[in-house]
């Protein structure tokens, strides 16, 4: 028996579900990293996402050849490419780890057609604390609502303890040809521009790893207190390996209960994160259509041209706006707090689509997920899950005060941007911004507002 692994967005050893039940097959193995970029509602990559990825297959083919283990590189339709891998080379069973968003319906495609060709293939759970089926409100449908969300889980069957790296791999006798990465050109290099993303990143399992230990060793203290100042160094920034799967979601949450400081924040961030794969799960167009159909009728700004420009440049005249921008660009991230606030402008003060906010993220973030990022920005937008009331626009002044008083974050990412002049008023793009909600509601005008 012949076992052939198939890695998707679980690029690591540690808690690989698939690869330990393979680890038994005295046949041997193949793992298989498939590129697929051509498959029906498959969304391609964004640059940021694709530079990572790079890193992280780097990564993953050294773990497994240090046991002797090729990494196989194929791109193309999986539902073609995963079956011809099957027949070259005499596989008897695939094994993966499962998918949320719309790609699930093509594994399920797969599984069936391998199955009726006589080769065996199971799927596991190994990406979310919580299964989406298990966790649904008296009705039986996804929550919508966080706080209740939440405490289902809490009051569900603790997830699964982390399954260890197999001691014991060994490599199926006839492995197929594999495309080298290089070809695939996921980095840019004409014009190179992720420089600062590699000055900030380090892709891979290993340092996933690192980077949880370091946070669970001295950062949990000042988490709760510190997390929504983006000059502190409070963060556990795991979002892009936990996109990536470099580190399980089970072993970030059973290393943090074992930890033994106070993390019950810090496990609802996690939370936060399984409420919009949930969703997404109830709702795979995510990030084309809004879950409230009130805003159906919003009149959003969808061919912008100067005042988008600006915003994605950084160069709005609002120093948090502006900073938060220029972060993005250049390492390829950005503070939660000020992804709200760069958010809320965008929609709110600027009127553009959510969408296309969406889509400038999930070409620059090295962490959008395709969940996440649409649920995050329908949220700020008002129209998604558990969305705060439109009328709560962030004020980019007023939470410049609160949350970087002294400038620092601002000092360091963007040092001139009071020179820059402001795009746009901010207490006339607001009472605009409710005007256009109420319309689009069919509300009385005069609903209350706050920053």
């Amino acid at each position: 028996m012949t076992t052939l692994v198939w890695f998707r967005d679980d690029l690591r050893l540690a808690d690989h579900p698939a690869l330990a039940a393979a680890a038994t097959d005295p046949g041997g193995l193949i793992a298989l990293f498939v590129l697929d970029e051509v498959s029906a509602g498959v969304r391609p990559l964004g640059g940021a996402a694709r530079w990572w990825l790079h890193g992280s297959l780097e990564r993953l083919r050294d773990d497994l050849a240090a046991r002797g283990i090729p990494l196989i590189l194929r791109r193309g339709a999986v539902g073609e490419v995963v079956p011809d891998v099957v027949a070259d080379a005499g596989v008897t069973r695939v094994l993966w780890n499962r998918r949320y968003g719309g790609e699930r319906h093509h594994d399920a495609a797969l599984k069936e057609r391998l199955r009726a060709g006589g080769v065996a293939a199971h799927s596991f759970p190994g990406n979310l604390l919580f299964e989406p089926g298990a966790i649904l409100n008296g009705q039986g449908l996804p929550y919508r609502v966080y706080s209740a969300f939440w405490r289902a889980c809490l009051a569900h069957p603790a997830p699964a303890a982390p399954v260890a790296i197999p001691e014991h791999l060994t490599a199926a006798a006839s492995q197929p040809q594999s495309d080298t990465l290089d070809a695939w050109a996921l980095r840019p290099t004409s014009p190179n521009w992720a420089g600062g993303l590699a000055e900030r990143w380090t892709p891979g399992e290993a340092a996933a790893q690192a980077r949880l230990t370091r946070f669970l060793d001295g950062g949990t203290a000042g988490y709760a207190a510190g997390r929504d100042f983006p000059a502190r160094a409070t963060g556990s920034e795991l979002s892009p390996h936990l996109r990536w799967g470099e580190v399980s979601p089970r072993e970030v949450w059973h290393r943090a209960l074992d930890a033994g400081a106070d993390v019950a924040v810090f496990l609802s961030e996690l939370g936060w994160r399984e409420f919009a794969w949930h969703t997404l799960f109830a709702a795979p167009d995510l990030h084309l259509r809004g879950l409230n159909a009130h805003f159906d009728a919003f009149p959003w700004e969808t061919a912008p041209g100067a005042e988008l420009a600006a915003w994605q440049r950084g160069e709005t005249g609002f120093p948090l706006v502006d900073a938060g921008m220029r972060e993005l660009w250049q390492t390829g991230f950005m503070h939660n707090r000020v992804r709200m606030v760069t958010a809320s402008f965008l929609t709110k003060n600027l009127l553009i689509d959510w969408r296309i906010g969406e889509a400038w993220f999930w070409d620059t973030l090295v962490d959008a997920d395709a969940a996440s990022n649409p649920f995050n920005w329908q949220w700020v937008a008002g129209c998604g899950a558990d969305a705060a009331p439109y009328f709560r626009i962030f004020n980019p002044v007023t939470q410049q005060h609160k949350f970087d008083r002294d400038g620092a974050y601002v000092e360091r990412w963007a040092p001139d941007a009071l020179l820059t002049p402001e795009i746009v008023d901010l207490r006339a793009s607001r009472v605009r911004a409710l005007a256009a909600a109420d319309r689009a509601r069919g509300a009385t005008p005069g609903s209350p507002s706050a920053e």
